[in-house]
């Protein structure tokens, strides 16, 4: 089984190296003509450091002088294939470091246009932690043994050299030749056998270990108000000590091989020695002949190294390489069509879910899926406001998902003025649609950045079109810097407030026909929401501009109110449709629903006003955004 399990990771790896090499053809063979340069170099220095000896020290010893001639020659000699092991080094290191760097950029653009294409049903399924470790180190890990490859293929061009020298010097001495280099052989696929599955296990930790510190650190704010600092941080230690001793178990099996591949050059020159002296005295070989063939054996002791680090890496390489490829591979992409909206209209947009279902599909292939919406229909006509309302759980965000295309619905279809959004090219859906999500993504960055994201012809009249009608241009005005004020990791030095308006300025900046809220002035003073709904359905951010239509997820009377028409869902289907008033006259869950809402609205604003005046316990003060 080891055996078996030995040839399928060399197998898997070679094709891994395969890969490399045709995408990288050119780069490769600059590598190895460096490589093979050294080779044939590092060969000849032998031969003629014999004849250096044989030829030169040797008889000027025996007459007592030194031919200054000879000595010259044996100099530019030794000086020339000096130089040209020099541009072999400078060919092979130089085209492997490309060769690898280049990769590695390559694969790690890939991976992360691969996270872009997948649906998010799929990112749903894969830890964030796990993610990034695809990116970065498996990217690293599937293609460390390139730096050593070239180096690899002209050390086995040297061997082949060194091995016709050796039996065209003599026989005696090439048969210890061919004892020492299958031994050497032998050592390093023992070596990689043994070394496989602790490469593969450390991958797999660098991921786990990855995963635990990005959840820690992105859920900060639950660890500390939970008072988990020692158990997360314990949590991390159990998982980063795994890591420590698989590392150290790969460490200690290299301290017990990289002796023995060293080792064994030199017993091979050793043995030189001893046949070399008997076949010297049987007058079978010459000093200079078996000076060459020992010089010969010291200087392959670190070329042949090469070999058993392409070896020792192939485990690595194909742990990560098969991580990369897992995702790669991955399937549930969405296409885009070919269909596009003319760019110069701006008019507002009509909304329409035909006979729309979807589900989650399951975290894993064997569980059932999440059933969520039933056959949901309605419309947003052009210029107009719709209210989604139901309990938690009824789809409201699903439907908000569905109407940007950041999911495709299992049945059904959903359309943009008549044209079915998969048709359309990713371009002019993002153009003609916004979404404004629950939870608020800030950048790292200013708040100009953050609302024109490089965005063609948002200039700073644009952003601040888009803040006055988000009703942030207040409270950006009076920032430090204003538009170029940084904001911190997530926005974190903005309330919570302040960041759902900076993400909706960032939507309206882009001037959008459809405007989908999911919940996004949930942090927001009840009197500045309805000043920006109001704002909203009144005017696109620019005069003589109509309105957006608007699809909003509600939860407030007062929103819900502007609505012109509310949509009621109970478990992901339409049980109710009408304005407001009619459903609160016709439909008791809707009724006791938006009642309920607004009473927790009343006790939230009476406990948040409390709160300005009386400090918690613990130091902390409730902030109420204004």
């Amino acid at each position: 089984m080891a055996s078996r399990t030995s040839r399928d990771v060399l197998g898997r790896g070679l094709a891994v190296l395969g890969q490399a090499i045709r995408e990288q053809p050119r780069i490769f063979a600059v590598a190895v003509t460096g490589s093979v340069l050294f080779g044939a170099m590092t060969v000849a220095s032998a031969f003629v450091v014999g004849a250096v000896v044989g030829d030169v020290v040797v008889p000027a010893i025996e007459r007592g002088s030194v031919g200054v001639g000879v000595l010259a020659l044996a100099a530019v000699a030794l000086f020339g294939i000096s130089m040209l092991r020099v541009v072999g080094i400078f060919g092979r290191r130089l085209g492997a470091g490309y060769m690898q760097y280049r990769l590695q950029a390559a694969y790690r653009r890939r991976v992360t246009r691969r996270y872009l294409d997948l649906p998010l049903s799929w990112h749903h399924r894969n830890a964030t932690g796990t993610l990034l470790s695809n990116a970065n180190s498996d990217v690293e890990a599937a293609w460390y043994p390139i730096a050593p490859l070239p180096f690899a293929v002209g050390t086995l061009v040297m061997l082949v050299g060194a091995v016709v020298s050796l039996f065209v010097t003599d026989w005696a001495l090439a048969l210890v030749g061919l004892a020492v280099f299958p031994a050497l052989f032998a050592l390093n696929v023992a070596y990689s056998r043994r070394m496989a599955p602790r490469q593969a296990r450390a991958q797999r930790l660098r991921a786990e270990v990855s995963g635990i510190a990005h959840e820690s650190f992105d859920g900060a704010l639950v660890v500390k108000t939970m008072g988990r600092e020692a158990q997360e941080t314990d949590r991390f230690a159990a998982r980063a000590g795994e890591l420590r001793d698989s590392l150290v178990a790969v460490g200690r099996l290299r301290g017990v091989f990289d002796p023995m591949l060293e080792t064994l050059p030199s017993l091979g020159t050793l043995a030189v020695l001893v046949v070399g002296a008997f076949r010297l005295r049987e007058g079978a070989i010459s000093v200079s002949e078996l000076v060459s063939v020992a010089f010969l054996f010291t200087v392959l002791a670190f070329p042949v190294r090469a070999i058993g680090w392409v070896l020792a890496e192939l485990p690595r390489s194909v742990a990560g390489w098969e991580r990369v490829r897992r995702v790669l591979d991955a399937t549930g992409e969405m296409p885009y069509g070919d269909t596009e909206f003319d760019p110069a209209d701006r008019r507002p947009a009509t909304l329409a879910f035909a006979g729309v279902c979807f589900g989650y599909e399951p975290a894993e292939a064997h569980l059932p899926g999440t059933e969520v919406l039933g056959e949901v229909s309605f419309t947003v006509p052009a210029g107009k406001t719709v209210a989604l309302v139901g309990p938690t759980g009824a789809g409201k965000s699903t439907i908000a998902s569905l109407a940007v295309r950041l999911v495709d619905p299992r049945a059904g279809a959903v359309a943009l003025d008549g044209v079915d959004v998969r048709r359309l090219t990713a371009a002019s859906l993002a153009g003609a649609a916004a979404l404004v999500a629950q939870v608020p993504f800030i950048f790292d960055d200013t708040v100009r950045a953050n609302i024109a994201l490089d965005r063609p012809g948002i200039g700073d009249d644009d952003v601040w079109a888009a803040l006055r009608l988000a009703e942030a241009d207040g409270f950006v005005a009076a920032l430090p810097d204003g538009l170029d004020t940084m904001v911190g990791e997530r926005g974190t030095s903005l309330s919570g407030g302040q960041r759902q308006r900076l993400t909706l300025a960032r939507a309206l900046a882009g001037r959008p026909r459809l405007l989908v809220l999911d919940d996004a002035t949930s942090a927001v003073d009840p009197r500045v929401e309805a000043a920006i709904l109001a704002g909203l359905r009144s005017s696109g951010g620019e005069p003589g501009t109509p309105a957006a239509s608007i699809l909003v997820v509600a939860y407030r009377r007062a929103t819900i109110a502007l609505a012109d028409e509310v949509i009621y869902l109970e478990q992901g289907r339409v049980v109710a449709r009408g304005t407001h008033a009619q459903l609160l006259a016709t439909v008791p869950g809707y009724t006791d629903l938006v009642t309920a809402y607004e009473q927790a609205e009343v006790d939230h604003t009476k406990n948040a006003t409390y709160d300005q005046v009386a400090p918690l316990s613990s130091g902390l003060e409730i902030e109420v955004d204004r």
